[in-house]
């Protein structure tokens, strides 16, 4: 069965270059990968992470589950991004009937919006590393026209969102399911997406820092863009390597490094941030994610910084996978682009 009828979630990435979909099965031997399948969005349907053409990337969504022959109509999917805050506070230990009321009044000084203006969720972490008589809570705030925005958007494509999480918090999902990954190791997980720059830095499952930025892979094709007279379906081409006689091999080469080695200076920058707040406790592994992982050199440049603890995310290695269904180049192929839809498909419904 699917994690029985009553729970099962399909998982929805909508990212603003690709849709991703995930659908899950339980067996006896474990998880199974029962579905996935990915299709590329009109540019331009989403921008900043706020969505433009709603008709078109509902359509879009209805023809990729009807693509993949998936049924089921709940789903969960996530957002990130500057309309997303996400914040451990540390406050005094208290009977969980009294932490709502304070949790909302001491979040509202981290929140850079009118309290009024964002759903807030949180989840206490556990006892702070300071005080017994203190704890820490993890606190997520999204802007409710963001959330409104995705719900619509769901409901016109003909599915139920039953759980709506965070980008960062599906990646960590699927990253703690991993049977190769030693947890208590200092971790930072970064996802490179089209227009986003995803990181968390991990230990024994608990957040120790997160971020968001808006570096990502659309860099390249607006540098593509500014320095040759092209549309931008001819920049997407070139830098998907399909146009080379637009522009030579190696200026684009030339760009995407010159890209890769900026975010490889951000990741820099957080690690050094956090190993300096933590008295200078190491980061012991970075695994890396999303369409940023294809951009030669970003690896390298990431080793010749860190040294040889550098890894690209399997998601699929947290599942059991049938190779007649799914083949290895196909498990290569979308295995980094993957993670943040499987997170989804695990999540049930009422998870906190």
């Amino acid at each position: 069965m699917i994690f029985g009828k009553k729970d099962h979630l399909v998982g929805l990435d909508i990212g603003s270059s690709f849709i991703k979909v995930a659908e899950l099965k339980v067996t006896g031997k474990g998880i199974v990968l029962h579905k996935f399948g990915m299709a590329r969005t009109k540019p331009g349907s989403i921008v900043e992470g706020r969505i433009v053409d709603m008709p078109g990337l509902a359509n879009d969504i209805r023809a990729l589950f009807k693509s993949q022959k998936i049924r089921e109509k709940n789903v969960a999917i996530s957002t990130g991004g500057h309309s997303v805050v996400i914040k451990t506070i540390n406050t005094a230990t208290r009977p969980e009937k009294e932490l709502h009321n304070t949790i909302y009044s001491e979040a509202e000084q981290y929140i850079p919006y009118d309290i009024d203006d964002v759903n807030i969720d949180y989840q206490v972490m556990g006892e702070s590393e300071f005080s017994s008589d203190q704890m820490n809570v993890l606190v997520v705030a999204v802007k409710k026209d963001l959330v409104a925005e995705y719900i619509d958007l769901i409901h016109l494509a003909g599915l139920y969102p039953k759980i709506i999480d965070v980008d960062t918090f599906a990646l960590q999902n699927v990253y703690e399911k991993l049977p190769s990954e030693n947890l208590e190791i200092i971790t930072l997980l970064v996802d490179v997406g089209a227009s986003k720059t995803s990181l968390n830095m991990l230990k024994a499952k608990t957040s120790l820092m997160m971020r968001d930025n808006v570096s990502g892979t659309n860099q390249i094709i607006e540098e593509v863009l500014s320095r040759f007279d092209v549309t931008m379906d001819e920049a997407e081409q070139i830098v998907n390597g399909e146009a080379n006689d637009i522009a030579g091999k190696e200026s684009v080469q030339e760009i995407s490094l010159e890209i890769a080695q900026s975010w490889c200076s951000e990741i820099c920058e957080v690690v050094n941030t956090y190993q300096t707040s933590a008295n200078d406790e190491k980061v012991g592994k970075i695994i890396l994610s999303g369409g940023g992982v294809f951009v030669k050199g970003f690896k390298d440049c990431l080793l010749s910084e860190f040294g040889d603890d550098i890894s690209i995310m399997n998601p699929f290695e947290a599942l059991i996978v049938d190779k007649k269904k799914f083949s290895d180049s196909f498990i290569t192929r979308t295995g980094p682009l993957a993670p943040i839809a499987i997170g989804l498909a695990l999540r049930r419904v009422d998870d906190k």
